[in-house]
């Protein structure tokens, strides 16, 4: 330690994040980077380098030891250690062993982070692993868009399950396991060779719907309750559809009693009065009940999911007792 000035000094640790775009950093990561008497970095490649060499920030590439980094910053020097990847754990490890021994003189630690994740960032991780994923997996890389449906079926399911069971833990695997499916497909459609598109395209295109069908919060319409938000909703989308008929854009191939409760509704919306197809059998007698319920205010697919769970366990206790 310099005799003439008994200071320990201060040692900055200054972190960034690899999800915000390299140069941005907070105004006291550049106050402590041209202020300090020595900034170094152990990895030459570091994607803040060329930023703030062109700032005038001298950057030395250099590993020091913690106790390295001690006599660094005796003499009341400061000493900014621009962050890897990985966090500097071998650093920060040998500083809390020399701290804990009590036989070193430490300069004042600070953690310093220069940028911030913002809101969605970590979208842009799965997006770069979805890429790594797509061409270098065996699996991965042969699949379709077809090929890859029955997935997509699968997972909203099991996302439905765990919003029924109330687990959140659950819950945040599947919104995770749904993800993944928009991701991935997105991710196929980019190799289509006469109509690609990608995975912010489609951010792109919902951002853009939600915001031409909430004039209420984007624009100058008014909307006090939800049925009036509703009613923004239907009329904007019919005016994007043009659909010739309420039916149009229904998927047939969802569950039979939620397409029965789905044309419900878009009759009852549509203010038609179409009576039910006459007929024989336990097809037309759900119909009939699926109507009712969806006029009702009912989900007739979750109420009877709701009664099928209720049977399950009623299974599961008849088992126990055999």
């Amino acid at each position: 330690m310099n005799a003439e000035d008994p200071r320990p000094g201060r040692l900055v640790l200054l972190t960034t994040t690899h999800r915000v775009a390299p140069g941005l950093l907070s105004w006291p990561a550049w106050n402590e980077l041209h202020q300090a008497d020595s900034v170094l970095c152990a990895d030459p490649d570091h994607p803040q380098l060329p930023y703030l060499r062109d700032a005038g920030v001298t950057v030395d590439t250099a590993a020091p030891t913690a106790e390295e980094l001690v006599d660094a910053c005796a003499g009341g020097r400061t000493v900014v250690v621009v962050a890897t990847g990985e966090g500097e754990p071998r650093l920060t490890d040998g500083l809390a062993r020399l701290a804990g021994s009590g036989r070193v003189q430490m300069p004042d630690l600070e953690l310093l982070p220069g940028s911030y994740d913002l809101p969605g960032a970590r979208l842009l991780d799965l997006v770069q692993v979805m890429d790594r994923i797509r061409r270098e997996c065996p699996w991965s890389s042969q699949q379709t868009h077809r090929g890859l449906a029955k997935y997509g079926i699968e997972e909203a399911y099991e996302l439905v399950e765990a919003i029924e069971d109330g687990d959140r833990t659950e819950l945040r695997e599947e919104l995770g396991d749904v993800l993944l499916q928009v991701v991935f497909h997105a991710r196929i459609a980019e190799e289509h060779e006469d109509e690609p598109f990608s995975v912010d395209d489609v951010a792109g295109t919902i951002v853009s719907k939600l915001i031409h069908r909430h004039p209420h919060v984007f624009g100058d319409d008014t909307a006090e309750t939800p049925d009036d938000v509703k009613a923004h909703w239907l009329r904007t989308k019919a005016e994007e559809k043009q659909r010739a008929s309420v039916t149009d854009g229904v998927p047939l191939g969802q569950p039979g009693l939620a397409l029965a409760a789905k044309l419900a509704s878009r009759t009852r919306t549509a203010g038609l009065d179409v009576a039910l197809p006459a007929g024989e059998g336990v097809g037309y007698e759900l119909l009939a009940l699926a109507v009712r319920a969806e006029a009702a205010g009912t989900d007739p697919e979750a109420a009877l999911r709701a009664a099928a769970r209720a049977y399950r366990d009623a299974i599961r206790a008849a088992e126990g007792q055999a």
